[in-house]
This record gives structure tokens, C-alpha cells and sequence, in this order.
């Protein structure tokens, strides 16, 4: 059984939807942001502005955002994701479905 070698993101499938995604417009670097508060305002006004999502905009930000953490897996450094996580919560605010603890 032949192996494929590794190849940068951008040439996987997975970057190509990160990339290119038809229900987002994403702003270039959104998910290497240092700000969670920017990135989750740059994904509200990606989806509040779509008209080639099929969820609605709180749905398909949050499922991008979950998406590009998941397929980035192992490979996504310790504080990125710790803010990439911080993100999402951003975004559950910004359309009001804060989490109750």
C-alpha cells in the first residue's frame, strides 16, 4: 500500500476549503490571528454577509472555525489553539449564545 507524502496544507484538500470555501469570503490569515476577539469578528461578518451558505451565519462560522482546528490537529501550536478556543467563545457572544456555567 503506497503512502502519500506529506504536503502543505495548502495543497490538501482540507486547505483548499480553508482557502476557498463557497459559503465564506475569509479574510487572508484569519486563523494565525493573534486576537480571538478579530477572528471572531472577521467570521461574523463573513457569514452575515454570505449568500452561498446554506446554515445560518452563527452555524457556518463556528463550523469553519471548528473545521480549520480539527484538520490542523497536532500541527496547530499549543497557544494558537488556546486562542483559536477563545475565538469561539468570542463568536458564541457576538451572536448572543453565550454558554451558561
Amino acid at each position: 500500500m503506497a503512502t502519500r507524502s506529506k504536503s502543505s496544507l495548502g495543497t490538501r484538500w482540507s486547505g483548499r476549503v480553508t482557502k476557498e470555501s463557497n459559503a465564506l469570503d475569509l479574510e487572508e490569515g484569519v486563523f494565525t490571528w493573534a486576537d480571538p476577539k478579530k477572528i471572531a469578528l472577521s467570521l461574523k461578518q463573513s457569514a452575515d454577509s454570505s449568500t452561498r451558505r446554506k446554515a445560518p451565519p452563527f452555524r457556518s462560522a463556528m463550523s469553519m472555525l471548528v473545521f480549520y482546528i480539527n484538520r490542523t490537529g497536532r500541527n496547530l501550536d499549543k497557544d494558537q489553539l488556546r486562542i483559536l478556543e477563545q475565538a469561539k467563545e468570542e463568536l458564541r457572544t457576538l451572536y448572543g449564545k453565550s454558554r451558561h456555567k
